[in-house]
């Protein structure tokens, strides 16, 4: 196909999930759930308007590093040290609990199975690695969507941003020794460090520019585009530093989480409110192409075919990340809506687990085929399931805690004091 048809079959999946997204939040649903079910019809498994072809070309998968980059200024902006320097101490206490609770009880559980199974006990241990991540695309688009506001909110926010951090240096140790047990050798141990440091510090070097030049007010054509081309400068270093390296692993939601904390915190809050407000629009449509591209690699035939193993990641992630979260938020005396509810929020998997898994699914193949195979077969089965099950529970968790359209009510609440002054 000509790449004018492969961007027009983009542009008509892009409107599709968009009213897929309108459908189910008439059900009070996430739209995200949306987006994420029209990818699964749209790809290569079912419908195929988005094909193999199309994820496949390297243009394809740049504009999607760079919306990536975009993306991840949900999360930074939010990490303002005056925001956040009160509470965070239970913030890096809880992301440890949650993310580390979830690598042992998901290491344990599969532990014990792969050791009646006869199945070597190293791949429990890579089910853990992959486990821990928790993919904050979802669970932001809720907050944003439903205007969340609160405790559990606050939290959440910074803690995705860390949570990635945690993830990338377990899962990278892990599949480290692993690869180096089974003489792979195709995963250098400097590897480690990399992937978690240099997103931050291509995002940090790039954030400090972005902060210069948007620091003095303009109108919003000429902040958006300062903006804009920033932002493709974060990513352009990151596609150099990808190619670089011997297998492109840099997470750019990363690069633009760092990249916006950076600048978020050399501008004045004002200016940082103007700002977004311009970028919101923009933000809103590349959450829906982001997501879209999350769901379009997932097979929904694998739901028919999830087995045993596939309950037992779910369950056992699901167990992880809400008593890893209680019991940090407790040690912390974190509000009590943090301690019952933040857990919730934390089960949305699929990007950053299918990432992982790929690199797991490719050290392995040569000397370990069929552990190859139960990784694939397991968290891609998962991956259709759990973000279903995930997105719901989320929503319900952010409601539960009582932090539904709370920029709305604030507005309200407003109102009504100055007609009463008045």
């Amino acid at each position: 196909m000509t790449v004018a048809v492969l961007i027009l079959r983009l542009l008509a999946a892009i409107v599709l999930a968009f009213i897929a997204g309108k459908l189910v939040s008439k059900l009070k649903l996430p739209s995200i759930l949306g987006w994420l079910i029209a990818g699964m019809i749209l790809g290569p498994h079912a419908v195929s308007l988005v094909n193999q072809e199309l994820l496949d070309t390297v243009w394809y998968q740049s504009i999607m590093h760079i919306l990536e980059c975009g993306v991840g200024l949900m999360i930074g902006t939010e990490l303002v040290w005056n925001k956040i320097k009160k509470s965070g101490r239970a913030i890096v206490i809880t992301t440890l609990t949650q993310s580390l609770g979830t690598f042992l009880i998901v290491s344990l559980v599969f532990g014990i199975v792969f050791w009646l199974s006869d199945i070597p006990l190293y791949l429990a241990f890579l089910f853990g690695g992959i486990a821990l991540a928790t993919a904050p695309a979802p669970a932001l688009s809720i907050v944003r969507e439903f205007k969340t506001k609160g405790p559990v909110t606050s939290t959440l926010i910074p803690m995705a941003a860390l949570d990635d951090i945690v993830g990338c240096i377990v899962f990278f140790s892990t599949i480290a020794i692993v690869a180096g047990n089974l003489s792979a050798g195709d995963l250098p141990a400097y590897m480690i460090a990399l992937v978690v440091l240099l997103p931050l510090i291509i995002g940090v070097v790039t954030g400090l520019l972005a902060g210069v030049v948007l620091k003095k007010e303009r109108n919003t054509p000429a902040t958006l585009a300062l903006l804009g081309i920033t932002i493709l400068i974060a990513s352009g270093v990151g596609f150099l530093c990808n190619s670089l390296l011997p297998r492109p692993v840099l997470n750019f939601m990363l690069i633009g989480m760092a990249f916006s904390a950076t600048f978020s915190n050399m501008i004045s809050e004002k200016r940082l409110e103007q700002i977004m407000k311009g970028f919101n629009p923009i933000l809103g449509v590349a959450m829906i192409i982001v997501i879209l591209n999350l769901g379009a690699p997932l097979d929904y035939h694998l739901i028919l075919g999830a087995g045993l193993y596939t309950a037992v990641y779910i369950l056992s992630r699901a167990c992880g990340k809400y008593f890893g979260a209680f019991f940090g938020a407790a040690v912390t005396k974190s509000p009590k809506t943090v301690r019952n509810f933040l857990g919730f929020t934390l089960l949305p998997h699929s990007g950053v687990s299918l990432v992982f898994t790929g690199i797991a699914v490719g050290v392995l193949s040569t000397p370990a085929p069929e552990c190859a195979q139960i990784i694939q077969g397991t968290i891609a089965a998962a991956a259709v399931i759990n973000e279903i099950i995930a997105f719901v529970m989320a929503k319900k968790g952010f409601e539960w805690a009582g932090e539904f359209n709370k920029d709305d009510e604030t507005v309200k609440d407003e109102v009504q004091i100055q007609s009463a002054a008045s």
